[in-house]
């Protein structure tokens, strides 16, 4: 890798797991300990000026975005202006910028898989702000790639995933929408699709735009759910047999979440090569790691 290549968020799932598979193929980051506030303006301008990388992967707000169970507005803002003032650092710097978004910036009304055509229309304020985001990084650096994520399961305790299994050992209903669809993607296989996007832009590839990537085979949240016990079981002993059916109406984060957040991964298959691969094939390294941490 000729790039000199800057990771910002390498403390969380999706970072551990870009560190670990750059390691297995020579690839390295600079990645920095954020303050003790985390990163803002200010900081991140001190880093750039300092370290001047070719490329940067953006994943300083990685668990607010996409494992955490609700986000506050003030820090959603805080956030926005940060990658707003990254983007104008990565461009005053030509730096490239690997930013990722997600499903959640469409609302979920198409019947079938949304693809980087569709125009955005985000339901809650987690997929405004990402829109948001996506939107002034186009305006401001020119030399970036913009990933939309599926449904991300990495190992932390207290994301999806391990909210999902803490609940799992209590008798209590675990109630799942059975008409609610998207794609699982395991941490580890995001991070296999940010290595080969980084190592064709190595190549001095201009492929720069917005790309979508989620694991293959699309999934209710009750399919997943029964899927991830049936292997938990093999693990650890659980208290619930089976999820209970709910509809997507019913579901608490109805107002946030999409119901279809089908995402067609044909633009990133065609320009990177990146095939999707099968996010069942993932869920037992996933899970072994998980209750290795627990």
């Amino acid at each position: 890798m000729r790039m000199r290549l800057m990771l910002l968020g390498g403390g969380n799932a999706l970072g551990q797991a870009l560190i670990r598979l750059g390691a297995e193929e020579d690839i390295g980051f600079l990645a920095p300990r954020p303050p003790q506030d985390g990163w803002d303006a200010a900081s991140l301008t001190q880093l750039l000026d300092d370290t001047r990388p070719d490329a940067l992967i953006n994943l300083a707000y990685y668990f607010d975005w996409f494992q955490a169970e609700s986000v506050s507005a003030e820090r959603l803002n805080t956030q926005e202006r940060s990658v707003g003032r990254l983007a104008e650092l990565c461009q005053y710097h030509n730096i490239v910028l690997v930013q990722p978004s997600s499903y959640r910036v469409f609302d979920g009304s198409r019947a079938t898989a949304y693809s980087e055509k569709d125009e955005p229309v985000p339901l809650g304020s987690r997929g405004q702000a990402l829109w948001r985001i996506e939107q002034s990084v186009r305006a401001t650096c020119p030399q970036h790639v913009l990933l939309r994520f599926g449904w991300l399961l990495d190992d932390s305790a207290d994301g999806v995933l391990g909210r999902f299994l803490t609940r799992a050992e209590s008798t209590d209903e675990l109630l799942l929408a059975d008409d609610r669809r998207g794609n699982p993607t395991p941490v580890d296989d995001a991070a296999r699709v940010i290595i080969s996007v980084l190592k064709q832009l190595d190549c001095a590839a201009p492929l720069w735009g917005t790309y979508h990537y989620a694991g293959h085979e699309a999934t209710t949240p009750l399919a997943l759910g029964q899927a991830i016990l049936t292997e938990a079981r093999l693990m650890r002993p659980l208290a619930i047999e089976a999820p209970t059916a709910q509809a997507h109406a019913a579901s608490p984060d109805a107002a946030e979440e999409p119901q279809n957040a089908v995402l067609a991964c044909k633009k990133i298959l065609h320009t990177f090569g990146i095939k999707p691969r099968a996010w069942r094939a993932g869920l037992p390294s996933l899970l072994d790691r998980y209750y290795r941490h627990v």
